[in-house]
């Protein structure tokens, strides 16, 4: 059986529908294919793990669903990936296999659909079995044994004995868990398979090694030790010898597989003397008679036993940061691919909004490249590129001598807004222009393409708003000294009586006012005689002549 089966590809359909893409993305990672699941589906787990808005114990009943399937393979797949998520997910998902009472019961699991089938059902069994032992034992210490930190200041090297002779015991059973998988070279005959070896395999690195650490801390601290607790230690030391021969042996296993020397720790086994030293002194404590043998000697046999075993340690350490600076440089690789795939798509849309813009190739060898555009620059006047000419600064004078304003549609634009039509006569020229390009039959003064204020205060110029007539008609003479009082014939002058008389409203740029119909007296002494003042009356002009300008250029 190879491929997606039309279980796979309905079961995934069903989960496109609902909208669950944690649990459609199981069902890709755990298809009827005999290869291990995907990686883009195992990173896309794992970022779910990560999410706080995604359903952690959802996911996982997605995988516990899988595990009850009758096909061999979709078994494995679901522990494979289970496996992967509390090694490399977020800790919630550990946290809430440690919470269940049951994982995966799985040890009457056996597919009988093929021959295969029977040799790999046996590996299910051990396989969940291990999985099972893994999340009681974060359940039993609240950490996982192959994250903590390790080092003289690691956890299992600082921890005090009584904790201690408490949670080696819990390793202990791990490791025995994890070595009864007990797997050949011979047996590795499929991806799926490999994936789960994979795992183990770096699983017993990180497994030992906090294991190593605790026995280096119980050696150091076995000769300060009460009598039971010796015993203890003594039994816990005996246990560890033979696990370090299995270990030895499944590491042989993966060097076999094709795992590279250098990924594999060397095992440094401890004197056998140390064993012997141990032994006396619980002898010496029940009262037995030993041998004698002097603090010395002692001394000199634990720091041999100590220092072969931080060897182990180190080496299994510097196996493990190896690792992890591989899957560092693996992911900015990763994210340097994808840098650049994504630049290259920006330029690839970057050009299609600039191809309208470039010049048309009539072949291969005549084509030149268009420059890039930037957006945030003002447009330039190059070929092939948008001209300000098109601007409306740059129509027809409609101030040339030929041209005259169309003062009716005027009228007809201001009556309608309820503007007196006949201040429109304001754009019928009563002076003869003055400018001697216009009267040489010359062109204006040119407007400034990329300068809007000059161009407008240009604009405004031209049409000579407040000033109706030309600087040449104004002459302005010195005033001679008047006398207000004095002389033969002067005679004091009362003053003229004002009557005010009410003001019907007015509108004003859409507004409606009511204009004071007697002199108001402000704080200051001033008098404020009406709303529409000089001033305003000036603005009132300047809008309306702009406005019928506009309409005049329009038509």
């Amino acid at each position: 059986m190879s491929g997606q089966s039309l279980t796979d590809r309905i079961t995934a359909a069903q989960h496109s529908v609902t909208g669950s893409a944690a649990s459609r993305t199981v069902c890709k990672a755990t298809t009827h294919e005999i290869m291990g699941p995907k990686k883009k589906h195992l990173d896309y787990l794992i970022h779910c793990t990560n999410e706080m808005n995604v359903n952690i114990p959802q996911l996982a009943d997605s995988l516990f669903e899988r595990t009850t399937n009758n096909s061999w393979v979709v078994v494995f797949k679901s522990l494979i990936t289970t496996h992967h998520l509390m090694v490399y997910g977020n800790e919630r998902f550990v946290q809430y296999l440690a919470s269940r009472n049951t994982l995966f019961n799985l040890s009457n699991f056996l597919d009988k659909s093929a021959l295969q089938g029977y040799d790999m059902s046996t590996f299910i069994r051990r396989y969940s079995r291990y999985l099972n032992e893994k999340a009681v034992s974060y359940r039993q210490v609240a950490f996982d044994f192959t994250k903590v930190k390790r080092g003289v200041e690691g956890v299992m090297r600082t921890m005090n004995i009584e904790k201690l002779l408490k949670t080696i015991p819990i390793i202990q059973n791990q490791m025995d868990a994890l070595l009864d998988f007990n797997v050949n070279s011979s047996d590795l005959t499929n991806g799926i398979i490999n994936a789960a070896f994979m795992l183990l395999f770096k699983d017993s690195i990180r497994l030992f090694a906090a294991y190593n650490e605790g026995i280096i801390n119980l050696l150091e601290k076995y000769f300060d030790m009460k009598k039971v607790q010796c015993k203890e230690g003594l039994d816990i030391y005996k246990k560890f010898l033979p696990r370090m021969t299995r270990v030895s042996e499944f590491l042989k296993i993966a060097e076999q597989v094709g795992i590279d020397r250098g990924d594999i720790p060397d095992l440094s086994q401890a004197p056998s003397s140390l064993l012997d030293a141990l032994e006396q002194h619980l002898a010496s404590l029940e009262g037995k008679k030993v041998k004698d043998s002097t603090a010395a000697s002692r001394a000199s046999t634990l720091s041999s036993a100590v220092s072969s075993l931080a060897n182990t340690g180190m080496s299994f350490t510097r196996v493990d940061e190896r690792e992890k600076q591989a899957a560092l440089e693996e992911e900015q690789s990763r994210l340097k691919a994808l840098k650049e795939q994504r630049v290259k798509e920006l330029s690839q849309r970057l050009s299609f909004t600039t191809t309208d813009m470039s010049p048309v190739c009539s072949s291969s060898a005549s084509c030149s490249s268009a420059p890039a555009v930037d957006l945030f620059s003002t447009p330039s006047c190059s070929n092939g590129m948008l001209k300000v000419e098109s601007d409306l600064f740059y129509l027809q004078n409609p101030f040339q001598q030929p041209a005259q304003p169309n003062l009716s549609a005027a009228s007809d634009w201001a009556g309608e807004r309820g503007y007196d039509p006949s201040l429109c006569g304001i754009l019928k020229p009563t002076v003869a222009y003055s400018d001697p390009q216009l009267v040489s039959g010359g062109h204006p003064e040119k407007l400034v393409s990329d300068d809007l204020d000059s161009s407008l205060a240009n604009l405004v110029g031209n049409l000579e708003i407040g000033n109706t007539s030309t600087k040449n008609d104004i002459h302005w003479t010195q005033p001679g000294e008047k006398k207000m009082t004095g002389g033969l014939n002067w005679q004091p002058k009362a003053a003229p009586s004002t009557t005010w008389n009410p003001v019907s409203m007015v509108t004003l740029n859409g507004m409606l006012f009511q204009p004071s119909s007697f002199p108001v007296t402000t704080p200051t002494g001033l008098v404020g005689y009406s709303l529409v003042s000089v001033k305003y009356r000036e603005i009132f002009k300047m809008n309306f002549v702009l406005s019928s300008s506009f309409v005049y250029l329009v038509k």
